[in-house]
């Protein structure tokens, strides 16, 4: 159990002008984990040096990102079933005090409202066509096409809000809200780009299938107001950028795989902003769900 005490003696010794003993109590703060997050905060409201401030910032700020580290791990080990967890866990590292009950409420409110307007009689592409209205045309959401490579395109809260996102995050929210709906619509992993399909694995003989060699129906594009398209503009595609086709840019791709692309926009994002820290920091989260850190 944490002494209050001993924590409020380390964090005066900050004020210390010795660099190693600045690094030892830092330290041994960080160490004691987010248990420590409110005394370092009462003691950054209460101090006067903008200095200490920011010595006290840093410390909360390494305390988040280890813990994140290890929940994020955490979830790729064994929660990665879970889309919406994860997504989450990628925003609190700009917003460490995220609202998730929030998020959850808004998914919540755009899946009622979906629901109301399917029915059972409905054919896939009927389903997408509703969705399509309520997500893009109800909800406005929209790509982001004046600020494509902005962070904040790849944190759910903030496209929530701002109803502008990259493909990736589009397709996360869209596949979550249809997955809650029973749909079997799942994100494909396309090279610079990325796109939903449609998966029917039953075998319909009634049904013509795009791509029948995985059950795709149809595929999605969720940057594009959910404009549904088959596996020959994906040959064209991939043609233009002139790479061989290969099976995973036509099937659906894992929650992981998704997450570790959200990283890896990030990173991009603020390479491209000039933030070689925020950079480092994404790529030590990218390291807890690489392939040698799952168990």
């Amino acid at each position: 159990m944490m002494n209050i005490d001993e924590i409020k003696a380390m964090i005066s010794l900050l004020d210390d002008t010795d660099p190693e003993i600045l690094d030892h109590v830092s330290g041994k703060l960080v160490s004691f984990g987010r248990d420590v997050i409110p005394v370092l905060e009462d003691a950054w409201s209460s101090a006067f040096d903008p200095q200490l401030q920011v010595k006290i910032e840093n410390i909360v700020h390494k305390i988040q990102l280890d813990v994140l580290k290890q929940d994020l791990s955490r979830w790729a080990n064994n929660s990665s079933n879970d889309l919406l967890t994860g997504t989450l866990l990628i925003s609190r590292y700009q917003y460490p005090d995220l609202d998730e009950d929030k998020v959850r409420m808004q998914l919540n409110k755009i899946r009622k409202d979906l629901w109301l307007e399917l029915n059972e009689q409905m054919t896939p592409q009927e389903q997408v066509i509703v969705i399509n209205k309520v997500f893009f045309d109800v909800y406005g959401f929209a790509g982001n096409t004046a600020n494509f490579h902005a962070p904040q395109n790849s944190f759910i809260n903030t496209v929530l809000e701002s109803k502008k996102g990259n493909p990736l995050l589009l397709s996360i929210l869209y596949s979550i809200i249809a997955q809650q709906l029973d749909l079997p619509i799942y994100g494909v992993n396309l090279p610079e780009h990325f796109v939903l399909a449609y998966q029917d694995i039953r075998g319909n003989s009634n049904i013509s299938y795009t791509y029948p060699e995985a059950g795709i129906l149809f595929y999605i594009n969720a940057f594009s107001k959910g404009n549904i398209f088959g596996k020959q503009d994906i040959d064209q595609f991939l043609k233009k950028l002139d790479i061989k086709p290969n099976r995973i840019f036509y099937e659906p791709c894992t929650n992981i795989d998704m997450i570790r692309r959200l990283l890896r926009n990030l990173a991009l994002s603020w390479q491209k902003l000039g933030e070689p820290e925020k950079v480092d920091e994404i790529n030590e989260l990218l390291e807890c769900i690489n392939e040698k850190s799952l168990s």
